[in-house]
């Protein structure tokens, strides 16, 4: 009987390789090494007897680019001796198992991730108006959805002049069907998940200590548990066919394997006997993924392409225009248009550069730099203007002089004097003309140009001074724009590389969303409370299995930033207390609130220090 197992074993862990093809059909080189490289890649394969090998490789054409293995979740409840971290010495049996059970988990969270995001679009779309939802159905479903719905819309209307109504309720039935799906989608695997972390939870001590005999226990129960669950889908499959508003497309070809005819009950199993199981659970998992892959296809939310399909084809109608316009001004059509655009752009790009970058910098630097030159040439005009106050001041000391026919002391003041030289101007203006050829008149006029040239030197150095003092600050305002254009792009190009959009990022965004996460488990460790005391296990086991998976992203999200800071031990440990099945409620609140409250990476930022 071992043998028979272990010859299926190794015929499910070694794919035969692809037929051989002679190289006659090839149509070209290409062909022929494509055919070469698949069988020697097969081959490769065949000499690793690793059935985890073999159902990554068969797993990686299922998962998409989105649906990418990580390289971190929510570590499995076992002692801490026995975490990634921890440096304690585990037996390479017990080492196979946790990898089995890692994949178990890891395959799970990934597809509760894949059916949450899509859940998540329908639940937005039918909380949207009438209105919001037809535009949907006639809009966001692509070309053909669009003439079909145009189509239809005018029939029903000139039918039964309801079109409007039957699209609404073709809408709430379209979304409706695929939230039903979905659901139920999540509610089983869900509670599939919690059911194998609380398996493993009871037996992680023995898992570590002695897992020759808690190994065969948990590998059936888990195979167990992957019945249970085609049981529960397939009778959710059953209901729907039932259905008659369903449009009988569903299908039920998710079989798992089973258990080979092995001791069970032994207290020790065999090393093939253990590969066999294991490689029965692998590809029991296999099976499942694929599944719920081609299932969730069918509900999943419109791609970006189909969803604005709209503002695509307006763009790229606009592009065609563009593109048609721009050719008629290029070359091609004898035309010189494109080419005076773009020298005169260069003109105006070399000119902005020149004015408002490349000047006010230099100005700013022969500010900073030549400060001393400046300094000579101000005291040199200084000197200039007390030159022509010295001259000023002789005229008036040698006009008073001869005016009052006294002498008068050095020290006089101007202001004194110009008194006695308009006293005298205006006595002489009594008689101009006499006064003109033979009196003061002349003199006294010339005294006065001289004292204007002295006020017009003394405010333009002023003036000088003050532009000197705010040269600086003139040549910063001529670099504004071209530091707002800067400050804009540098802005840009932080939020493109910041993609704070999601959980993991750095920004105000990405801070909410973790906290909010940290809402999400405190909300459903209360409805499994709730759950519990109503006597409602199922849904307890579920909203269980939906608080790990919520613990899972917020275990991706918050390792590197609380790595960064000194955090993470302390916040991992929280977290492996809440993913605890046995611990309080009571207990497991006071931890969300100490993460909310205690850690950087999950406080707001208006609270960052």
């Amino acid at each position: 009987m071992q043998a028979e197992s272990s010859s299926a074993a190794s015929k499910t862990r070694n794919p035969s390789p692809t037929t051989p093809i002679t190289p006659t059909t090839m149509k070209d080189a290409k062909a022929l090494v494509s055919f070469y490289s698949n069988y020697l890649w097969n081959r490769l394969l065949s000499l690793f007897p690793n059935p985890k090998l073999n159902f990554l490789t068969r797993i990686s054409n299922v998962y998409h680019t989105k649906r990418r293995r990580r390289t971190t979740c929510l570590p499995l409840p076992l002692p801490p001796a026995s975490l990634p971290d921890s440096p304690s010495l585990i037996s390479s049996e017990a080492s196979k198992i946790f990898e089995v059970l890692e994949d178990v988990v890891e395959c799970l969270f990934l597809n509760l991730h894949y059916i949450q995001k899509n859940l998540q679009f329908w639940q937005s779309r039918a909380e949207g108006s009438n209105a919001q939802k037809a535009y949907f159905m006639v809009c966001e479903r692509g070309p053909n959805a669009f003439v079909n719905g145009i189509i239809q819309l005018l029939r029903d209307s000139l039918a039964k002049n309801s079109g409007i109504q039957q699209l609404y309720c073709s809408a709430s039935s379209y979304m409706s069907e695929r939230i039903i799906v979905l659901t139920n989608l999540r509610y089983f695997l869900a509670a599939f998940l919690a059911q194998v972390y609380m398996e493993i939870d009871k037996v992680g001590e023995d898992l570590v200590k002695e897992p020759e005999k808690s190994v065969p226990s948990l590998l059936v129960i888990v195979n167990d548990l992957f019945l249970n669950l085609e049981a529960s889908i397939g009778h959710f499959h059953a209901m729907r066919q039932g259905d008659s508003s369903v449009d009988g497309s569903y299908s039920f070809p998710l079989i798992f394997e089973k258990l080979p005819e092995i001791n069970q009950e032994g207290s020790q199993w065999t090393e093939c006997e253990t590969r066999d199981t294991i490689n029965s659970i692998y590809q029991n998992l296999h099976k499942l993924d694929s599944y719920l892959s081609a299932l969730v296809a069918k509900h999943r939310r419109p791609k970006k392409m189909t969803l604005y399909w709209m503002r695509y084809t307006c763009g790229v109608v606009g592009i065609s225009f563009c593109s048609i316009w721009l050719l008629r001004h290029s070359r091609f059509m004898g035309s010189s248009d494109i080419d005076n655009w773009i020298t005169e752009a260069k003109d105006s790009t070399l000119s902005f550069w020149n004015d408002h970058v490349e000047q006010p910098l230099l100005s700013i630097r022969n500010e900073l730099f030549e400060t001393f030159r400046k300094r000579q040439k101000g005291v040199m005009e200084r000197e200039e203007v007390q030159l022509t106050a010295d001259s000023l001041h002789r005229m008036l000391l040698a006009f008073s002089e001869q005016t009052k026919g006294q002498k008068l002391p050095q020290n006089a003041s101007d202001q004194e004097m110009l008194e006695i030289v308009m006293g005298r101007y205006e006595k002489e203006l009594m008689h101009p003309i006499q006064n003109l050829v033979g009196g003061e008149l002349v003199r006294s006029l010339l005294i006065q140009v001289q004292k204007l040239k002295l006020d017009v030197e003394t405010a333009m150095l002023e003036l000088d001074q003050i532009l000197r003092a705010n040269e600086i600050n003139f040549a910063i305002l001529a670099a504004l724009p071209a530091f707002a254009l800067s400050l804009i792009l540098l802005m840009l190009v932080r939020a493109w590389f910041k993609q704070d959009t999601r959980a993991e990022g750095r920004g105000r965004v990405a801070r909410i969303q973790r906290r909010l996460l940290i809402v999400e488990i405190e909300r459903g460790i209360m409805q499994i409370q709730t759950c519990r005391d109503q006597g409602l296990e199922n849904d307890a086991e579920c909203m269980f299995g939906l608080v790990l998976y919520a613990l899972d992203r917020l275990h991706c999200a918050v390792e590197r930033h609380a790595k960064a800071t000194g955090e993470w031990m302390c916040l991992r440990q929280d977290m492996y207390d809440l993913a605890k099945p046995g611990l309080q409620t009571a207990h497991k609140l006071i931890i969300t609130s100490r993460m909310e409250r205690v850690y950087d990476c999950l406080l707001p930022s208006a609270k960052r220090q």
